[in-house]
């Protein structure tokens, strides 16, 4: 059986962390910055969790990690 292949666009985007738990980056932070709070910015560069619907599905785009 040949070897699986990463997505690699989705490696780009998402870490596994030491429990398991897929780690990914906030949206809405690329534009139009001047119209949202300084908290909301702040808030949006910290990391967030993948949601547990999504996680089997991005896991499997991640056979490696």
């Amino acid at each position: 059986m040949p070897k699986m292949k990463t997505s690699r666009g989705a490696a780009k985007r998402f870490k596994v962390t030491a429990k398991g738990k897929v780690k990914r980056r906030h949206g809405y932070l690329r534009h139009i910055l001047s119209t949202k709070t300084r908290k909301q910015k702040r808030r949006l560069r910290k990391p967030a969790l993948v949601d547990k619907a999504n996680e089997k599905a991005i896991k499997r785009l991640l056979p490696y990690l």
